[in-house]
């Protein structure tokens, strides 16, 4: 029996929690240290721990490089469409108090909204690197 077997079915069983803390980091940074940063290097290192284990051309069928690429830019225009939507709700550039009739509410949700953005995009950085690293060669 090869050692790798344990180490293979160890991974399998924590990526699913790995994937599942980091957005519990997210969606908890308004509450305890953490947030879309944290959150999305978690998330990323779950897939490199899945890329180390079982390979990099796995890993990338499971999440294409040009799936990587398109998270990046798509946490900035979800971090700066929120705050061109609330220019558009007649307030400032992230005043987040626009984006419902509750400003507590409002505050909440563009909190989420941005945070998320920057986990995506931290997701997709995290990724690119790691694929562009252990590409090289190839």
């Amino acid at each position: 029996m090869r050692l790798d077997v344990v180490l293979r079915v160890v991974t399998k069983l924590l990526l699913p929690f790995m994937v599942m803390f980091g957005f519990y980091i997210h969606f908890h940074g308004d509450y305890i240290p953490g947030g879309g940063f944290q959150g999305g290097v978690v998330i990323a290192a779950a897939v490199i721990l899945y890329a180390i284990m079982f390979g990099l051309d796995r890993a990338t069928r499971v999440l294409p490089v040009v799936v990587v690429e398109k998270m990046v830019s798509l946490g900035v225009v979800i971090f700066a469409g929120t705050g061109v939507a609330t220019m558009l709700l007649g307030g400032n550039f992230l005043d987040y108090d626009m984006l419902a009739a509750d400003p507590v509410k409002g505050q909440h949700m563009g909190i989420l909204i941005i945070e998320l953005g920057v986990l995506i995009s931290v997701t997709g950085t995290m990724l690119a690197i790691f694929y562009a690293f252990a590409g090289r060669g190839r």
